[in-house]
Order: C-alpha cells, then structure tokens, then sequence
C-alpha cells in the first residue's frame, strides 16, 4: 500500500473506505458538537488525539467499512484503501506518521530507522527490535525487508503490487551485523529516502508470486500477521471481520477487548449508527447529518482529507478511443454544480482540485487541468464531438457509423446525494449528445467491478498515504499501474516520467518536474480530479485516536498505533 488506495466510489461513509467528502454541520443532541451550527471551514486534523493514560482498558469498538474486500492483500494492485485498513490491524505498523506527514519509526519494531548517502548511494539501515517476530513465532528480521522489496520491485517477475515506484529503485537488500539488522541501497542518491516501506513490510512467505497474488484472496493469514491485535472472527460472506488481543504482542497493551468491521452500504451505516449497533459513521452530507442531529452522547469531527474524488474514462472502449471524444466529455461536466450538489447545504468551499499529484493546499501546487485545457464549455464540447464524426440523432443522442455514443457509469452506493450527483452528471453529458446510463450497484462489488473494468466510466476516490507527491507519480501515470485503469499510459510516457521526474534526485526540483508535466498527461484525457473535500466522522462521544490506519479518516496524513485506539476514563 503506497502513495495513493482507491478509497472506492462515492458512498457517503467517512469511516468506510469510500468517501463523498462534505462539511460536518452541528448536531443539537448532547451539546457536544463541535461547531454548534454549520461549519465554516476544517481543521487540519480532529481525530479526538488522547495520551493513553487518559483512556480505559477494555470495550469494544464497532466500525463499518464499505466492503470486505476478496483481495487481502494490501500490497497486491488488487487490493483497496478497505484492504489497507484492515490490515493495519493485524500487520506490522514500522513505521508511523504525524499528522503532516512527518514518519517516524515504532519503536516496538525498529531499534534503528536511518538514511544516509555513500559513495553517491542512498542506503537505509533497518535494525529490528529483539523482540519483533511474526505470529507463528518465527524472527521478524531482514528477510522481511528483502521480501517486501522484491515483490514490490517490478511486476516482470510475476507479481501484482499496488506500485513499483521507490522498491524499483533499490539496487539490493542484504543482511547486516545480525539478522535483525536490513541494509538497503538506492541505485543512486533517491529524492525520498523516508518512502520506502513507509505502510509496512510483508511477511516473506508472501514473497512468491501466486501466494502474493492469490494467497490472500478471502484469507487474511494472521499466522503471517504481527502486532498488538489478531484476526479473531472472519466471515467474508457476511463481510464481517473482528480483531482481539493478540497474546503474541510485545509491545504496549492494546486497549480494546475486541474491535469489529461490518461491510454496509451507505443507509445500512446511517440506521446501524442511529441503533447503536457501530460506534462511528460517516455524515458529509446535508441528509446523514440531519439523521443523526439530535442523538444524545455524539461528536461530530470534521478534518481535510487527502483524498481526491476522479472522473476516470475506458479508452479502450470503442466509444472512447478518440481523444477528442475524451476530452468532450470531461468538458461537458460542470464540476461547480457537482460541488454544489455535493455540500448541499453545507458551508464549505475549497480551491480547485486541479492536480492529482500535490493538493492545493500544499507547497509547489499548480492547476494541471486547467493548464491542459479543462473547462466548462458545452459548446466547445459540441464542436469536439462534431469534428471527431459524432452526429446528432433525432433523440438528441450522437451516432457514429450505426454506433450511439452510449456509456456506461455505475454507482456503489444507495445514498441520495450520490443519486443526485450521477443524475447530474448524466444531465450534463446529454446536454452534449452523450447518453449516460446510471447503474445502481452494491458497494461490495466496487473492488471487483472496478478492476475487471465492468464500466466505461467511474467516479471514485483516490486517496494519499503521504504528502510526497511526485514520489508516486508512477503509480498515477505509468501504463502498467493498477490504479491507472484509463488506458492512456504508455511505453513512451513512462520513460518520458523516468527522464524528466524520476531521474531527479532533489526532492523540491522532482516535484516541479512532476507538476511541469502533468498537463501534458492530463491532456490524454483518461482521468481528471473533480474535488478533494473534507472527512466528516460522527462517532459516540469518548472515542479517542480515530483513524489510525493509512488511507482514511480525520488525522490529514497520521497513521498511528492501533493499540492506542479506545475510550476515555
């Protein structure tokens, strides 16, 4: 799991894996809500941080997640943000992350974490604790590095990572004074030398190409997990999944007796909430916040997400073979109105959305969209769709040599704003000559329907692991990507990005090369982003340290111990 994890269509559930991101509004209940009326901005992060002494021992804590992915894989391309939250559970956590993005390591794992240069070579030094070992009892030392860095490394040798980008960096991995103890040197000096195994390492009976591929389909391994907590129950056909206490665990005590994770869709979160049957649920819209106003003993958290919500087009399908076509159709969305439509009654605004790489809030962003050409131009649109041979027909929909210029855009959730937000859209393409066709699927079929590309055009969510933007920008662009499915890339575009980006060593001028070349991707028309937004949470009061896990959730880029999730004195 690297830079960036589908967070997955637009369910309106913050705690899920799946975001449609909105402005938390007041809730009147307890008189613990933060804002006591609409709010009017974000803060950075509001996760409910508590120091462990301020927490009790014991309890339980109930969340939802979107879907129980089959892929469990959290390094496999397969594999979604839901996949990477579960697995923060029960698999190591190396390496943690503040808020803004600074890691730094767990000492329960690593005695060293260090980066150096020599010779002209960045090498990290990984030293295991004497204590770390998986669960089936066997040492957690340098093989786990070795293993991780070859799975990653490529996808030539058989294997489906979720991104090469730093692992195929890495000249080699040996063994130092002890076993306990990783060397890792760079084929050069590499401009983000904290990246690398930033969200983990695998256990290294993964490293063979079928049990990383197939292995973890509907079997989470814990025997291969480490870590204060433990698979307990698993039931994938009821997308259910609880962690306990793992009696291998040597580090601080986990506080909960049992943590759980239930697939629901997006009404089936809001009612489960309101019964008391989970402990957190999502509430970015105008409509789940007025369902839980006036609950007793909540808070509502509002936070930036890191996220972006994309419009991704099928070039290989007929209908979109042609650029021009492409680009029509992303001019003919009037992303205003979508916001509009998004934070319906939610005082919240934000600056475009305009690069997948940085987001606007962060240092060296530029709008990559707009400097491709990306606008609101019906007209424009029009003309695109007639010079590339698509014609009017008497239902006002174009046809090109007996074809009608017909999609397909499924939906993953049953929430209104999410209807309202497709009907939208397929009023703005009809406006162009383009049919639109609406499908309503359940939400445990995004991972599925999203990978063998049983669309023609998606609305999703991309979401960040970190702020080193240009350091994934492979996994974004490259043609053998997983999550790049718009079929764009090529043989040519990837060197072009290794030349003109992944060539750099400086970090500060890598990102500029990443920012100077994105329009000229972008104007491949495969995917733009629309928004990023805000994570709003609802949670029962007390609940402290949420979100701990990559991906997800109200602390911004914090990943942090999951033992230290629990409940207030």
């Amino acid at each position: 799991m690297k830079q960036y994890k589908l967070m997955g269509a637009l369910a309106i559930t913050g705690a899920f894996a799946l975001a449609l991101s909105g402005c938390a509004a007041g809730n009147s209940g307890s008189g613990d809500n933060k804002d006591n009326g609409e709010a009017a901005g974000v803060d950075a992060a509001d996760y409910n941080p508590q120091p462990r002494e301020n927490l009790k021992e014991g309890g339980t804590v109930n969340f939802p997640i979107n879907e129980i992915p089959a892929q469990l894989n959290a390094f496999n391309s397969d594999g979604s943000a839901d996949t990477a939250r579960l697995a923060a559970w029960y698999t190591p956590q190396i390496l943690l992350m503040k808020p803004d993005g600074t890691p730094y390591k767990n000492d329960n794992y690593l005695d060293v974490w260090k980066n150096e240069v020599k010779d002209g070579k960045t090498v990290l030094t990984f030293t295991f604790t004497k204590e770390a070992h998986w669960n089936d009892g066997t040492e957690m030392d340098w093989t786990a590095i070795d293993a991780t860095w070859k799975a990653n490394r490529s996808t030539e040798e058989g294997f489906n990572p979720n991104a090469t980008d730093g692992y195929k960096e890495i000249e080699s991995v040996t063994k130092g004074d002890t076993d306990k103890t990783a060397i890792v040197t760079f084929k050069g000096e590499f401009a983000w030398p904290q990246m690398p195994f930033l969200t983990g390492v695998i256990n290294p009976h993964a490293a063979d190409p079928k049990v990383f591929n197939e292995g973890y389909i509907d079997n989470l391994h814990p025997e291969w997990g480490a870590g204060p907590y433990t698979v307990d129950e698993f039931d994938p056909n009821k997308d259910y999944v609880s962690f306990k206490p793992n009696k291998e665990w040597w580090g601080d005590k986990p506080l909960l007796d049992k943590v759980t994770f239930t697939g629901m869709d997006a009404q089936a979160s809001i009612n489960a909430f309101k019964n008391g049957q989970i402990d957190t649920v999502g509430t970015a819209t105008k409509d789940r916040l007025e369902q839980v106003k006036g609950m007793k003993d909540v808070v509502t958290y509002k936070a930036q997400q890191t996220a972006n919500t994309v419009i991704i087009l099928d070039s290989t399908k007929p209908q979109f073979k042609d650029v021009e076509v492409r680009h029509a159709f992303f001019n003919a969305i009037d992303i205003d109105q979508q916001k509009k439509i998004a934070w319906n009654g939610l005082n919240y605004t934000e600056e475009p959305a305009g690069s997948l790489t940085l987001y606007s809030f962060q240092p060296g962003y530029k709008d990559s969209q707009k400097a491709a050409g990306l606008k609101f131009d019906v007209e424009g649109a029009k003309k695109m769709l007639d010079d590339a041979g698509w014609k009017e027909g008497s239902d006002g929909i174009r046809e090109k040599d007996g074809q009608k210029l017909e999609v397909t855009y499924p939906i993953f959730s049953d929430d209104p704003t999410q209807k309202a937000l497709a009907q939208s859209l397929q009023a703005q393409e009809k406006a162009v000559g383009i049919k639109l066709n609406v499908d309503t699927r359940p939400s445990s079929k995004f991972s599925e329907d999203f990978t063998s590309k049983n669309w023609d055009v998606m609305s999703l969510r991309f979401t960040a692991s970190d702020p080193f933007g240009a350091a994934w920008y492979c996994q974004l662009y490259c043609s053998d990507s997983g999550l790049n499915l718009s079929g764009v890339g090529d043989k040519e575009l990837d060197q072009k990005i290794h030349d003109q980006v992944e060539s750099i060593s400086d970090p500060v001028k890598q990102t500029e090369a990443a920012m100077d070349l994105e329009p000229e991707i972008v104007e491949r028309w495969g995917i733009i982003g629309i928004y990023n937004g805000p994570s709003i949470t609802t949670a029962k009061k007390g609940l402290a340290n949420l979100t701990p896990e990559p991906y997800v959730g109200l602390d911004l880029f914090g990943v942090q111990p999951v033992e230290n999730v629990g409940w207030e004195k």
